[in-house]
């Protein structure tokens, strides 16, 4: 991560997302903001929780590691988003292992200031409850529609959020063949299957693979083979 040290910058994003009684004044001198890369980790699984981050521009991606190592894709999600709510409120390690997808911007908090200037400031209690409950309304959601969904509609899924990103239309990214075996995981499906699918999608010109890559090259046919995209709800 790179440190933006634009305070400018800070005080828009604040305004953007509504965040100017979220973090009040006491709060402020302790925001930092930092660009985060694609591919770059804001936290891994297991880690102590030590930092909270605001995500206000760009995607993460956001997954979870079984005790056997098994990995599986929770959501990706646009702005306003908290990295490390839960576990700054029930004082745990990181839940999720959290990365970027497109070039993203977050504002990162100590967590202990957090605690000293924030626990009894009302706006920001609301704002940490409602993000909360709409993650816990997710990942109930999660594991059943995983499981029912076909792989070719996950896969369509999982290539239209790595690839884009709503807030940057200049951002298109492309899936390296060299990650399938971990994008079989993280999608629940077996890499031999995957394989399969990725021909299918290419013989129907949705998708290409060349170079080492996977391109999107029809992404409003991906889109509609997709639905509602089951890993952005």
């Amino acid at each position: 991560m790179k440190e933006i040290k634009d305070s400018a910058l800070l005080n828009h994003y604040l305004r953007e997302h509504q965040l100017q009684d979220v973090f009040h004044e006491p709060l402020r001198p302790f925001l930092t903001l930092y660009l985060v890369q694609p591919g770059e980790k804001l936290c891994n699984q297991g880690e102590q929780a030590d930092t909270i981050y605001v995500l206000v521009k760009g995607k993460i991606k956001i997954y979870t590691t079984s005790p056997e190592g098994r990995t599986l894709v929770i959501s990706f999600k646009p702005p306003p988003e908290v990295i490390g709510d839960i576990e700054y409120i029930r004082d745990l390690p990181i839940i999720n292992t959290v990365e970027a997808v497109s070039p993203s911007t977050v504002i990162a908090i100590p967590a202990k200031m957090l605690h000293r200037y924030g626990d009894d400031h009302a706006p920001l209690l609301r704002f940490m409850l409602d993000i909360i409950t709409k993650k816990f309304y997710i990942k109930s959601d999660f594991l059943s529609f995983n499981l029912m969904v076909p792989v070719e509609v996950r896969l369509a899924s999982y290539l239209l959020s790595v690839c884009y990103d709503e807030s940057d239309r200049t951002f298109q990214g492309r899936l390296a063949t060299s990650e399938l075996t971990d994008t079989a995981n993280l999608i629940g499906s077996s890499y031999r299957h995957l394989n399969r699918v990725i021909r299918k999608l290419a013989e129907k010109g949705l998708i290409e693979r060349s170079g080492g890559y996977v391109y999107v090259r029809d992404r409003t046919k991906l889109a509609q083979l997709a639905g509602k995209n089951v890993y952005e709800r």
